[in-house]
C-alpha cells in the first residue's frame, strides 16, 4: 500500500522546471548552433549537462534576455 500525499487548499504543488534543448534555444533566439555554444562557454547563457545532454533551464532564457534588454536599454 503506498501513502498518498494530500495537497492543502493553500499549497501548490512544485512544478518541474522547463529544460530547453540547445535546438530549442536556438529557434527561441534565431542564432546558429555555434552562437549558442559561446553563449554558453562565456557564461552568458547557464545550463547544466545530464551525461552527455546539455540543458538550458527556461528561467536561465528569461534572464539571459532580460539581461540583454537592460543592456541595450542603458
Amino acid at each position: 500500500m503506498t501513502a498518498r500525499r494530500t495537497i492543502a487548499p493553500d499549497e501548490t504543488p512544485s512544478a518541474p522546471e522547463a529544460l530547453l534543448t540547445v535546438p530549442q534555444v536556438m529557434a527561441r533566439l534565431q542564432l546558429g548552433r555555434s552562437a549558442v555554444y559561446d553563449l554558453l562557454r562565456s557564461g552568458q547563457l547557464t545550463s547544466l549537462t545530464l551525461g552527455r545532454a546539455r540543458r538550458i533551464p527556461a528561467h536561465a532564457l528569461t534572464d539571459f534576455i532580460r539581461t540583454r534588454l537592460q543592456q541595450d536599454a542603458a
